[in-house]
C-alpha cells in the first residue's frame, strides 16, 4: 500500500520537548530543549511507517510565543510546501497546546490549500513516561493523509480524536483527554484499524471563506474583556487607548456583563469600536436578546472568547459595518 506524502511543519511545544528524564512531565520547559520537525521525526522514527514524511523547519518554541504574526507566516508556509512538494497529500503542524486551538481556528478560516491541514500537540513531552507525543504524531499523519479529511478546514488531533478547529478547546491543564468539543463532540476517531468519521462541520471553511490574508503583514488588534463580579470599564478604556479596533466581551452566561462594564462598552460601541458578545461559560450560544441587540453588540454565537476574537480580527480585514460583521459571525 502506498504511504501518503505528508509535510511536517514543526513549531515546538510540549510534543517536541525533552525533559530531565521519564518522570519529568511538569518542569521540562525550564530546560528549553525543544526539537524541530526533523529532530522530532528522528526521535519518533516509527511514524514513518504510516506516511512518507517531509520535515519542514519553522520554529521550536512554546505555543505561548505564537500569535497573529506567526499565523500569517504559517498560512504562507502551507502555500509554499504545497507548491514545492509534488504529490503532497496533507500537512501536519506540531504545536504547543496552550494556543493550539487559536492557531487551528485561524488556519481553518484562512488556509486556501486543498490538502488537509492537521494540528497536533501532546500533554506530555516526548521524553516523558507514557508520552502521548509519538502516537499523536502518527495519528495526525494518518488523518492528514486521509482523503476524507479534505474540505474540513484545519483539524486538531490529540488522544485518538479528530476535532473541528471551530469547536475544539483545551478543557484541562494536564489530562490526556483535555481537547474537547463541548457542544457537538469530535468528528472522528483515530482507531488502530481506521480513521472512523462520523460528522462534518457545516460553517464556511478555508477556500470557501472571504478571508485572504496572504498579502497582509499584520492583523487588526482585537482584545478580550473578561467579565467578573464587580467589573468596571477600566479594561475597555485601556484596550481602546492601546489601539484596539474591536473587542470581545467574555460575559456571564448567557452573555450579560456588569452595569458598569455595560455602560463603558456601550460608549465604546457608540464611538465606533465593535464589540462581540461571547461568554465565559465555555459552551452554548450567546442569546441575542433585545437588550444586547439594541445596545449594539455583535452576536458571537457559540464561539468561545478566544475564537470570537480571531473571527472579529478577520472580519475587520474585510468590513467595519456592524450588520456585515454580524453576518460574518453567522456564516463562520
Amino acid at each position: 500500500m502506498t504511504r501518503p506524502k505528508i509535510a511536517l511543519i514543526g513549531t515546538g511545544g510540549t510534543i517536541g520537548s525533552l525533559g530531565r528524564g521519564p518522570m519529568d512531565i511538569a518542569d521540562y520547559a525550564t530546560l528549553g530543549q525543544v526539537m524541530d520537525a526533523e529532530q522530532l521525526l528522528a526521535y519518533w522514527p516509527q511514524v514513518n511507517e504510516v506516511a512518507e514524511i517531509i520535515p519542514v523547519k519553522y520554529a521550536a518554541v512554546p505555543s505561548t510565543a505564537l500569535g497573529p504574526q506567526q499565523w500569517l507566516e504559517l498560512v504562507r508556509l502551507c502555500d509554499q510546501v504545497v507548491a514545492e512538494i509534488p504529490g503532497l497529500d496533507g500537512i501536519v503542524i506540531t504545536h504547543g497546546t496552550a494556543t493550539l486551538e487559536e492557531t487551528a481556528y485561524f488556519l481553518s478560516l484562512t488556509v486556501k490549500v486543498e490538502v488537509p491541514v492537521v494540528l497536533v500537540g501532546a500533554q506530555r513531552p516526548s521524553s516523558g513516561l507514557s508520552s502521548d507525543a509519538g502516537m499523536n504524531l502518527a495519528n495526525a499523519c494518518r488523518v492528514a493523509g486521509d482523503p476524507r479529511a479534505r474540505g474540513l478546514g484545519a483539524l486538531v488531533l490529540l488522544n485518538d480524536e479528530v476535532h473541528a478547529a471551530r469547536e475544539v478547546t483545551k478543557t484541562s491543564t494536564s489530562r490526556m483527554q483535555t481537547f474537547r468539543s463541548p457542544d457537538f463532540g469530535c468528528l472522528a476517531h483515530a482507531d488502530a484499524d481506521a480513521i472512523a468519521w462520523y460528522r462534518r462541520p457545516l460553517r464556511k471553511l478555508g477556500r470557501e471563506t472571504e478571508f485572504d490574508v496572504r498579502g497582509l503583514t499584520a492583523l487588526p488588534r482585537v482584545d478580550v474583556v473578561y467579565c467578573y463580579a464587580g467589573a468596571d470599564g477600566a479594561a475597555v478604556e485601556a484596550f481602546v487607548a492601546a489601539g484596539a479596533q474591536g473587542l470581545v466581551s467574555a460575559g456571564f452566561a448567557p452573555s450579560f456583563v456588569t452595569p458598569a462594564l455595560a455602560e463603558t462598552m456601550t460608549a465604546a460601541m457608540a464611538a465606533g469600536t465593535p464589540i462581540a458578545a461571547s461568554t465565559r461559560a465555555g459552551s452554548g450560544r450567546m442569546f441575542y436578546t433585545t437588550r444586547m441587540r439594541e445596545a449594539g453588540f455583535l452576536n458571537a454565537d457559540n464561539l468561545n472568547p478566544q475564537k470570537a476574537r480571531i473571527l472579529l480580527m478577520l472580519g475587520l480585514t474585510v468590513t467595519k459595518d456592524r450588520a456585515e460583521l454580524n453576518r460574518v459571525f453567522a456564516e463562520y
